[in-house]
């Protein structure tokens, strides 16, 4: 089976949130699966500075074809680059189209914090080169599977469905969804500049109340549509988590279904994570305590073992639930907790943690963009990870806290509703329980949640208990590559 993955990031070459960490860890998961896995990647610096064996050769590149596709690029349209992917085996393409993708910072938003006027004609270039691919391009190469992620290739299935000039079998199309918030919205007069036929500008096409969106011609036109956790996938063919384009799913909706993302273990895991000082596992869980020690030291929290120590790593949104937290954050320090944040987001949210910072100097650290070491020493040092979202596809920020011990505290909804067992009395008894889980998506909910965790904290044999259990729980890739192998083959049964 061969399959090839299309997506706008990958850690550790680039990396804004969780759709860096899934298309990392899934194609090396399908590969020891059996199946032939490519990926196709943008050109941004980071990318072309992190693969390896890249060839600039103009003999070695797959050339875009003339004449077709979105309106062209200023100079010859873009060429795809063969290279290979650090630390496997695992090829990949790089759309090499300097006019696009070469400039510094965010690879989605302007220095000012605005989306890249251009954001349009970059990524239907990207989902372009990916359709070509997958009509057999790459005469070497043609995959049977054309798997696209998130709004910015949502072009790819529908370029997939016309006519390119080439003859023969094409793959099949796949689209996940990992955040169905961001729709890829644009102006309608962009629709031109597509290299599409009118007619598909409308509500059966990419039309979404006067826009074009992206996001929905993926949804339109992918031949199956997945998301990233079971709960997620029924949650969003309703008008409460649809974003509007609840229709358009419950429409399709025996095409989709959920898979569960996975957690790649050779990057989180307490007994081998270089950002700890000490090791520690579930058998010699006392060993956290030097990772608590650390934390506070970095983060100039005030040395206290006793503390109950919440961590956020985290967009600060409100679909995070983040505004909560800032509005219950006197009444946890009143408990005894500490928090250690890093992320950003809304400005508001940003400035309602800085000032708790000065008002609580060594009960609440406060660090503004991401930093990836931090980001572990957060998860590894906390007792508590908190993921209070309104919506959450799957998350992974959970998932890491339950191998480190750290006791995931969410709202039970998506994914978060899919791993987390509350630690309930009967949950505590029957021991399932891994983490805090609150129904009433408000400040109450949230500081009651925050009051249970605490008052739990203050039981050290039960609450070790929890969390060596939550220590042992595993959601590992390869589940979910069987999962999806499976979905490949009913689209490609003849394909081996």
């Amino acid at each position: 089976m061969k399959v090839l993955f299309v997506c706008s990031e990958l850690f550790p070459l680039l990396k804004t949130g969780g759709l860096a960490d899934v298309c990392a860890a899934l194609p090396p998961a399908l590969q020891r699966a059996g199946c032939d896995v490519r990926v196709l990647l943008p050109g941004f610096p980071s990318i072309l500075a992190g693969v390896t064996q890249l060839d600039l050769s103009d003999q070695a590149a797959v050339h875009l074809p003339m004449g077709q596709g979105p309106h062209p690029l200023a100079g010859p349209p873009g060429r795809l680059l063969r290279a290979e992917l650090p630390g496997s085996l695992l090829p990949c393409y790089v759309l090499h189209a300097p006019s696009l993708f070469d400039r510094p910072g965010n690879p989605y938003l302007d220095p000012h914090g605005e989306p890249w006027a251009d954001n349009a004609e970059r990524f239907a270039w990207l989902s372009w080169a990916a359709a070509c691919l997958g009509q057999g391009l790459d005469e070497g190469w043609q995959p049977d599977i054309l798997h696209c992620h998130d709004w910015h290739t949502g072009l790819a299935p529908l370029y997939l469905s016309l006519p390119q000039g080439r003859e023969g079998e094409r793959a099949a199309s796949v689209f996940t969804i990992h955040n169905l918030a961001y729709q890829g919205l644009f102006p309608a007069d962009i629709f031109p500049s597509l290299g599409l036929p009118d007619h598909l500008y409308g509500v059966d096409g990419l039309e979404f109340y006067n826009q074009v969106s992206f996001m929905k011609a993926g949804l339109q036109f992918a031949d199956r549509i997945t998301t990233v956790s079971p709960t997620y996938a029924r949650e969003i063919l309703t008008q409460e988590q649809g974003a509007g384009l609840d229709g358009v799913l419950r429409a399709r909706s025996a095409l989709v279904s959920g898979i569960l993302n996975g957690v790649d273990y050779e990057v989180w895991s307490p007994a081998q994570d270089p950002v700890l000082e000490q090791a520690f596992d579930a058998h010699c869980l006392e060993r956290k305590q030097h990772a608590k020690k650390q934390l506070q030291t970095r983060m100039g929290l005030t040395p206290d073992a006793g503390a109950l120590v919440l961590g956020v790593v985290s967009r600060l949104t409100d679909q995070k639930g983040l505004h909560l937290l800032a509005d219950v954050l006197d009444d946890a320090v009143v408990m005894g907790a500490q928090l250690a944040l890093i992320g950003s987001g809304d400005p508001a949210i940003e400035q309602a943690f800085l000032e708790a910072a000065q008002k609580y100097p060594g009960r609440v650290s406060v660090q503004m963009g991401y930093d990836e070491a931090i980001g572990h020493s957060i998860i590894a040092g906390s007792d508590v990870i908190l993921v209070p979202s309104k919506f959450e596809p799957c998350g992974l920020t959970q998932l890491y806290g339950l191998r480190y011990g750290t006791l995931p505290l969410v709202h039970r909804v998506g994914g978060l509703a899919d791993t987390v067992v509350d630690a309930s009395p009967a949950h505590l008894a029957d021991g399932s329980a891994c983490g805090f889980v609150f129904d009433d998506f408000s400040t109450q909910g949230l500081r009651v949640a925050l009051q249970r965790a605490h008052d739990l904290y203050a039981q050290p044999k039960v609450w070790t208990a929890v969390a060596q259990h939550a220590m042992h729980l595993r959601f590992d890739w390869q589940v979910a590559a069987g999962q999806y192998l499976a979905l490949y083959k009913s689209l490609k049964p003849g394909s081996s």
